[in-house]
């Protein structure tokens, strides 16, 4: 299977049943009064977490998805059927926002964590809700609240214990095909991983972490330079970070100029991957040549590393084996001290993140444009466009009382301020709806 680490997709949730108009008519009942049902909620889009999927190959080719409306009301005051919730399934590690405005709506982490991404519409009012004193019979009633749609973006990032970081032919999946159950695949050519593998490290003293072997990083991954952009955002949620360097020099350059040029690439997309728990490793130490580059290596590393603190360094051969379990009982030691990754958020981040609640007056956002090639005036705005969609037209009444409702949202002085007159046409937004302007 592909491994897919992003989606765009349209959700749309479902439209509430209609309120109805009914009046009660039974024998020897006199003057029995309105008897008109609500209709039912519309269906709402719900992410759950499903701990068996690994990537997001399910929304490569299906992008739209939508749930049912409710049910419209009933006679003798009944509420038409609510449709029930469509819930989609999503891997851990899902983020989802929204495409449009960029805010974060959510991040996925425990296995069956739900996340609601568009509500249902509300059904309308039957026409037993809108008697009153004055208007005992009203012929009055609601169609449904349309559902939420919302054009949504997902995106993956493996839930890991530690990531193995590197040049291309570092020696990552050797290294995760010795410690761990996992098979990648390996071969003596760059990038030979296309894909995060992640397999499951069990120690003779029964501790256990998740590793997952990162796609080769080359210099300028940051700006979108090779395979290395594309999977940079999964270093985000692991804890500890092993840096493999190869040792051999097989490709002409200098391990600690391969090192250096990983810590800038990791910098530049995400500074607080350096404040994490790091262990740098030496690999093909079994090669002529290694234990003089190593050497070389521990110098200018002890001058200057650009980390906040020294790293360990453990050599190792994946081929003979050398060193990988040292390598892999340090890494679980600095695993049951290593903070969580959300902690390396800046106040910064923390605080876009949280959400401020304050009082606003009531301000109703609407547009009035007057439009040439028609001769009419349009009103637009989601308000206006949501009240006339609830609005049913082929009952006088219910007319009235979405024209009571646009002149206490101000749009009858919008209209006047704008420059017009009597008779006039009025459109409301993309619909058919024209009506008359009277001053």
């Amino acid at each position: 299977m592909a491994f897919v680490d992003q989606a765009e997709i349209e959700v749309k949730a479902g439209k509430g049943g209609d309120g109805i108009v009914s009046f009660r008519h039974e024998k020897f009942v006199a003057m029995g009064g309105p008897f008109g049902g609500d209709g039912g909620r519309g269906g709402s889009i719900i992410f759950k977490v499903d701990e068996g999927l690994r990537t997001l190959m399910d929304f490569r080719y299906n992008r739209h998805f939508k749930a049912h409306p409710g049910g419209n009301g009933g006679t003798k005051g009944m509420t038409g059927a609510s449709s029930e919730d469509r819930y989609i399934k999503v891997p851990q590690g899902t983020t989802v926002k929204d495409a449009d405005t960029g805010e974060l709506l959510g991040d996925l982490l425990e296995n069956g964590q739900e996340l609601l991404v568009a509500k249902g519409g509300r059904g309308g009012r039957g026409n037993i809700h809108f008697a009153t004193s004055a208007n005992p019979a009203p012929e009055l009633s609601e169609n449904g609240e349309p559902g939420i749609i919302r054009n949504l973006k997902l995106e993956l990032k493996v839930l890991a214990d530690v990531g193995l970081v590197g040049f291309p032919s570092a020696g990552k999946s050797t290294l995760l095909s010795v410690v761990s159950n996992a098979k990648p695949k390996v071969a003596a050519y760059h990038f030979t991983t296309l894909s995060p593998n992640i397999g499951m490290v069990r120690l003779d003293d029964e501790r256990d972490f998740v590793m997952a072997d990162l796609p080769g990083l080359i210099e300028g991954a940051s700006q979108g330079i090779g395979l290395g952009f594309q999977f940079l955002r999964h270093v985000e949620r692991t804890k500890v970070v092993l840096h493999l360097v190869d040792m051999s020099g097989v490709e002409g350059t200098d391990p600690y100029t391969q090192y250096r040029k990983i810590l800038d690439e990791l910098q530049q997309y995400d500074a607080t991957i350096l404040d994490r728990p790091q262990i740098v490793v030496p690999t093909k130490m079994d090669m002529p040549d290694s234990d003089e580059n190593l050497a070389q290596f521990r110098k200018e590393i002890a001058v200057e590393s650009g980390l906040p603190v020294q790293p360990s360094i453990v050599p190792i051969s994946a081929l003979t084996r050398d060193g990988t379990q040292e390598l892999m009982r340090l890494t679980a030691d600095m695993l049951a001290t290593a903070p969580a990754p959300e902690s390396y958020r800046t106040v910064d981040d923390a605080v876009a993140n949280e959400k401020t609640y304050d009082f606003k007056p009531e301000n109703h956002d609407f547009t009035v444009v007057w439009s040439e090639e028609n001769e009419q005036w349009i009103i637009g705005g989601s308000e206006v466009e949501k009240l006339f969609l609830m609005t049913n037209i082929q009952r006088d009444a219910t007319i009235m009382r979405f024209g009571r409702q646009l002149r206490h949202m101000g749009v009858d002085d919008a209209l006047r301020k704008a420059g017009a007159k009597d008779g006039d046409d009025v459109r409301i937004g993309d619909s058919d709806f024209v009506f008359e302007f009277s001053d």
